[in-house]
């Protein structure tokens, strides 16, 4: 179905000057009963433990980073320069990419994630030993030609072990409990992403009539059933957040190759070519970090002017202060 064209607001839905999983998927029911520890100790969503490589390697790595060039090889630089994806997928584990593709239109509308920054996920994802890479969302408009239109299905069609797919039956979902979620305390997640080992955010950088911008976080709403009820009974941003706790991205990779500054999600709007790639294991720092660096409506924002990003901050999901993070910044 299509959403129409929502209404620019100029100086940015969601955005103003007063602030306006890990999931254990595998063995997800079992963890759950794990949440209430989890809050008593301070931690957040349901963490599943990484081999001591990666944690070394996570150590050593920086926090986040900023790769620059053709969007295939700014995002394997980007990847690499945090350890690389070895230090996120294990031989044999069952990986989720979840870009944005929920449009049909091409790339350079800047509506979905860019096909070549897809693939190059799921390249790395099969040479770090995946067993099965999954690319997921969940359509707004006709689910085979967003797969055609958004160029993702014919960019991964030749990869072993790679599947593309647009799903929006009700018989693709599970309904979960949320327990960290303030507001948004049950929800209907995609089969796949709970039995998945590893989820990998690939969000395109957007703007959004609803919430300012659509990255990373925003983008989780591809994965459930009904997106509709977060706009209509919860404080969206909220929900947004209660989301997160649930479905924590491993990996974050925004894709700012080209950044629809206005007019989001559906478009058209103003196209900015930035040809930038970010990459973090920390969605809230990724996100911040694209709304940091590029024009949003015209002009420029702070992460905290993004309340689910603030939000977010707060409930101790992730950082926005930019200023405390190591970032390498790369040249593909």
């Amino acid at each position: 179905m299509s959403t129409g064209h929502p209404t620019d607001h100029k100086t940015g839905p969601g955005l103003g000057p007063h602030l306006p999983l890990r999931v254990s998927r595998r063995n997800f029911l079992k963890a759950q009963g794990k949440a209430a520890l989890l809050l008593a100790v301070g931690g957040h969503g349901l963490l599943r433990t990484r081999p001591l490589a990666a944690a070394q390697s996570a150590d050593e790595a920086p926090d986040l980073t900023v790769a620059r060039g053709e969007p295939g090889p700014a995002t394997r630089a980007a990847v690499e320069a945090l350890g690389g994806m070895v230090a996120f997928v294990s031989p044999g584990q069952r990986v989720v990419i979840k870009p944005n593709m929920s449009f049909a239109q091409p790339p350079e509308r800047a509506t979905n994630t860019h096909p070549d920054v897809v693939r190059e996920l799921a390249v790395m994802c099969r040479e770090a030993g995946a067993a099965r890479v999954r690319v997921l969302d969940h359509p707004l408009q006709n689910a085979e030609m967003c797969l055609v239109q958004s160029g993702i299905q014919e960019a991964c069609a030749a990869l072993p072990d790679v599947s593309v797919h647009t799903l929006s039956a009700a018989r693709f979902f599970r309904s979960v409990p949320i327990p960290l979620g303030e507001q948004l305390r049950e929800t209907q997640v995609m089969e796949d992403v709970l039995g998945a080992d590893v989820l990998i955010a690939a969000p395109v950088a957007k703007s959004h009539s609803a919430t300012g911008v659509s990255l990373a976080m925003k983008g989780m709403l591809g994965l459930i059933l009904d997106r509709g009820v977060l706009h209509r009974r919860f404080d969206l941003h909220t929900a947004i957040v209660d989301l997160t706790t649930l479905l924590m991205p491993d990996l974050t990779v925004v894709d700012a190759t080209r950044v629809l500054s206005t007019n989001g999600p559906f478009g058209p709007g103003k196209v900015l070519q930035e040809d930038t790639v970010i990459a973090s294991r920390d969605v809230v720092a990724a996100d911040a970090m694209a709304v940091s660096l590029f024009e949003w409506y015209g002009r420029r924002f702070e992460p905290r002017q993004v309340r689910h990003i603030l939000l977010a901050h707060e409930r101790g999901l992730g950082s926005m202060d930019l200023s405390g993070l190591r970032i390498d910044e790369i040249t593909a």
